[in-house]
């Protein structure tokens, strides 16, 4: 397709110029971007073993080792053209008054659907391929305050609308695990990116599983917010009662980082203004050693399937639930009081995508097209999408009958979802977030079901967690859900996790860059 030829083109282009530079920068000052936390590539920055400029040039460097050459990963659309001199610019502004905070120099990667100034904001769709954005998302603006640089942005499935991570604009995506698969969705870019040592981090959406899935897929902790805790100004919509954006990381700490500098009132996203009482001086306070013991978790049999494809996931998943309790947790059983034909009846996808689509068209000056009419017109989709885009396209009116039910229905699911909480005096849920493993490209991708929508329908927020490896040597994940505003309780569990069993392994097909 011509529009990921160019996508692939400008990304070669921009890499070509660096390259010599960037691996001298990687190697030669005994400095290493591969698998480096953020703290330690702050350390290397004030220890002055590295500069924020080497950070962008080594990450691109291995963008274009990796991603256009090599296992091919496919996981970058655009590298942001004024990375380096943004970056240098942070190097003076270092030198002259000290680092803003941990993120200063720190390169970071955004999904395709967050609005970055000056870059297209593509959305996986050729319909939207010279969408070119005037000014930054919220939480991009908010990453730029806090010193980090932009460096580029990652591929997704076309317009988030599934979880293989294919695309009309830049195709497919391969997971750096196992690239003959599929890295999860939507956020696969970013989950293939991050795990593949190409940024210190990523920022992912999530709809209905959209950050859980790539996020398990690619041995990475990744956070789906309690809706209304972080802005989604600025992001291409799919379904605005559902839609989140967050934080995905290869540490729980670069997780509560980016978690800090992210989250806050927006008056672009009404459901951001109430936010600002809920977040604590700072989310790394919960990372505390010991901080599993005497933790209530709540097993949800319910949303752990029982088919032969599954077991091996489910069973590491129980193997994970067992070491937690080694650790001092409290397990419960609990029978959530809904079935998973609710929760997968819960989906508002269908009724509001039309009109958010419209809505941030209309707000976005640049934007080529004006309705999903117009992209269904002139062809400007992946045809695998045909059918589901159509039927997206119905609604003549939001606010129908069976939109309000769906409505009331989540209102039901999550008042039965916080008395459970209440009930059992529960800290979290645990449940496997997807139950399959990548599946081979060409093939369809399983194990997408309840427990990712349990979040989206109720609003709570859930943290994707590495917990093993299958036979196969890819990546199982568990998803943990805690009531409103209780992220510090998700991260107090998962770094109690991470430290006790160190579940990050890296991709052996993207290993550090030789000298």
């Amino acid at each position: 397709m011509k529009q990921a030829w160019v996508a692939c083109a400008f990304v070669a282009a921009v890499c070509s110029g660096v390259t010599a530079t960037a691996r001298a920068s990687e190697t030669s000052a005994g400095f290493n971007v591969y698998e480096t936390p953020i703290v330690e590539l702050q350390a290397a920055q004030t220890a002055g073993k590295v500069s924020a400029r080497g950070l962008v040039e080594a990450y691109i460097a291995r963008i274009e080792a990796y991603d256009r050459a090599g296992p091919k990963l496919n996981s970058i659309v655009a590298l942001n053209p004024r990375a380096i001199e943004e970056a240098e610019a942070l190097d003076r502004e270092r030198a002259q008054r000290g680092p803003r905070g941990p993120l200063h120099g720190i390169p970071i990667l955004v999904k395709d659907n967050f609005d970055v100034a000056g870059m297209v904001t593509g959305g996986g769709s050729i319909a939207l391929a010279t969408n070119r954005a005037s000014q930054d998302a919220f939480q991009v603006e908010r990453l730029r305050a806090a010193g980090a640089v932009i460096l580029g942005k990652t591929t997704m499935h076309e317009l988030a609308a599934g979880i293989t991570t294919e695309s009309s604009l830049t195709g497919i995506t391969r997971n750096p695990y196992d690239p003959t698969r599929l890295p999860g969705g939507s956020s696969g870019g970013t989950g293939a990116a991050v795990a593949a040592s190409f940024a210190a981090a990523g920022l992912g959406t999530d709809t209905s599983g959209s950050i859980l899935i790539p996020s398990a897929f690619q041995n990475l902790f990744g956070l789906r917010p309690t809706r209304g805790l972080a802005s989604r100004g600025g992001v291409l919509p799919m379904s605005s009662s559902q839609d989140v954006a967050g934080p995905m990381a290869r540490t729980v700490t670069d997780l509560a980082i980016l978690l800090d500098a992210t989250v806050g009132r927006d008056p672009r996203d009404p459901a951001s203004v109430d936010s600002r009482r809920w977040v604590p001086k700072s989310y790394r306070e919960a990372l505390q050693p010991g901080g599993i013991k005497g933790v209530r978790i709540g097993v949800a049999r319910s949303l752990f399937p029982t088919s032969a494809d599954d077991k091996e996931a489910v069973d590491l998943v129980l193997a994970a639930l067992d070491a937690l309790k080694a650790q001092g947790a409290t397990l419960v059983e609990v029978e959530l009081p809904l079935s998973s034909k609710q929760l997968m009846g819960s989906e508002t996808t269908e009724y509001e995508f039309k009109f958010d689509l419209a809505n941030y068209f209309h707000a976005s000056p640049a934007a080529p097209v004006e309705s999903l009419s117009q992209i269904l017109d002139r062809g400007l989709y992946g045809k695998s999408l045909e059918s589901r885009l159509r039927s997206w396209n119905k609604p003549e009116v939001l606010s129908t009958p069976k939109y309000r039910e769906v409505l009331a229905l989540r209102a039901k699911l999550r008042n039965e979802v916080l008395e459970t909480f209440r009930e059992h005096r529960l800290d979290v849920l645990a449940y496997p977030g997807v139950s399959r493993q990548p599946a081979v490209i060409g093939t369809s991708q399983g194990g997408w079901g309840a427990g990712c929508q349990l979040s989206p329908a109720t609003g709570l927020p859930q943290l994707a967690i590495p917990v093993a490896f299958s036979t196969k040597g890819l990546p199982i994940g568990m998803a943990l859900l805690a009531r409103d505003f209780a992220e510090p309780t998700l991260l107090t569990v998962a770094y109690g996790w991470e430290q006790s069993r160190k579940p990050r392994r890296a991709p052996s097909s993207v290993p550090p860059l030789k000298e």
